[in-house]
């Protein structure tokens, strides 16, 4: 009995523990409804200073406690909600009418009540002596009734401004969660698409440098068939294929120049240079190819200071590919024009600023149906026909060196011009 006495008590100690201020809110209500009920009860015994006093107290005490146990019962009857998903809000928003709801009808009772009391008063008269002496007490009820709903009317909105900002931190931490998650899933795609690449470039690269040995003894074997006797049919054959192998030896130093720079693999030598020498420079390496074009190239170079500082054997490169780009693609009897002018500096000053830029337009022997997207990719040709001859590596060689070396590479297309635009910084 002692055990079971013990455990009881134990027991009651720790419910009073967890829910002190649910027993506080609870034993303070009945206090003031208590008082409340004495004053109705006894209404004729006080005389109005008398009621209204306790009338005050009844309200004060039944207030806080109101104001405890309202907070206390919803938190229990809420069980620690947390919301989880996008349909918190519309159940948070739902459940919140609905006790206001539920607030209304019970305080509209309540005042109803009260209301009825105070005509209960006035229907005994005030004349009659004993009970109904005075109408203190139903102006106490009515104030009750009036002010209990205040208090629980702000403690529910109390409660639920509290939800509400949980609402919006889970939410928060959801959103926070999903961008996270989203983030690793770009992290991890973006990780494929690098390995794809760099797959890719392996791929082009081993390819190109495996091609090279056969090749070089295709080229090496037809040099020796050439110093035999031939008859004029054998060596026509023998020089297309010595063409086809220039060319294949061509497109496999292209593909391995792109490789090389698509993955970052490029060592700079910035060095300082005149970008007009070097285009006078290139007009004299290809001056039999210039001549045998029938293009007229009008070169239209700034007399300001072209100099700056990059990779010259890199810059030369991406010069070159857009001349022979001219050279292969443009209409037979036309006119290529090359400028070069200095952007956004004084280019009489020493220190390089600005940008240094160079234009190679020329007229277009064939429509050109296709974005400045779609000319730079990786083997795309504007002749589709694929009658001239490149191979479609040219300008996405140009675009990948020129911002390997920190510049930018644009085209524009009107009509049948083709305008190459490159921006290089003076200076590294």
């Amino acid at each position: 009995m002692a055990i079971k006495w013990e455990n009881t008590a134990e027991k009651a100690k720790h419910f009073l523990k967890e829910q002190r201020r649910a027993v506080i809110g609870g034993v303070l209500l009945v206090c003031g409804f208590m008082l409340l009920f004495t004053l109705i009860q006894d209404h004729g015994s006080y005389i109005t200073d008398e009621a209204l006093t306790l009338g005050v107290f009844a309200n004060a005490f039944a207030g806080a406690g109101n104001w405890i146990f309202t907070g206390e019962m919803m938190k229990r009857k809420s069980g620690g909600w947390i919301p989880d998903d996008e349909e918190s809000y519309g159940q948070w928003r739902e459940k919140r009418k609905r006790q206001e709801r539920r607030l209304c009808i019970v305080g509209g009772a309540g005042l109803l009540l009260a209301f009825w009391y105070m005509s209960y008063l006035m229907d005994g008269g005030v004349y009659t002596g004993g009970w109904y002496w005075n109408y203190a007490s139903g102006y106490v009820a009515i104030f009750t009734a009036v002010f209990q709903f205040i208090v629980t009317g702000a403690a529910l909105e109390r409660f639920w401004r509290e939800q509400l900002d949980s609402l919006m931190d889970q939410a928060a931490q959801i959103n926070r969660r999903r961008v996270e998650a989203a983030l690793e899933i770009e992290r991890k795609s973006l990780e494929k698409v690098s390995r794809s690449d760099q797959l890719r470039v392996d791929l082009i690269t081993n390819v190109s440098h495996d091609l090279k040995t056969p090749l070089t003894s295709i080229v090496g074997y037809l040099e020796l068939i050439r110093k035999e006797e031939l008859s004029d049919v054998v060596r026509d054959y023998v020089d297309v294929i010595s063409e086809r192998a220039e060319k294949l030896k061509e497109m496999i130093n292209s593909l391995f120049s792109l490789a090389k720079a698509s993955s970052g693999n490029v060592e700079l030598h910035p060095e300082r240079f005149e970008l007009n020498r070097m285009i006078e420079q290139i007009f004299a390496d290809m001056d039999d190819r210039i001549r045998e074009s029938r293009l007229e190239f009008v070169t239209q170079l700034s007399e300001e200071n072209t100099e700056l500082v990059s990779d010259n054997t890199y810059f030369y490169r991406i010069c070159q590919n857009l001349v022979e780009n001219a050279l292969k693609y443009s209409a037979k009897g036309t006119r290529v024009f090359v400028k070069t002018y200095v952007k956004g500096a004084d280019s009489k000053e020493k220190d390089l600023s600005g940008k240094l830029c160079l234009e190679i337009t020329n007229t277009s022997g064939y429509p050109m149906d296709f974005t400045k997207e779609d000319i730079v990719e990786r083997f795309a040709r504007g002749d589709k026909a694929r009658s001239g001859d490149g191979n479609g590596l040219g300008l996405a060689i140009v675009s990948t060196y020129v911002k390997a070396l920190g510049g930018e590479f644009d085209i524009r297309i009107d009509c049948d011009q083709f305008k190459a635009c490159i921006e290089m910084p003076r200076d590294v």
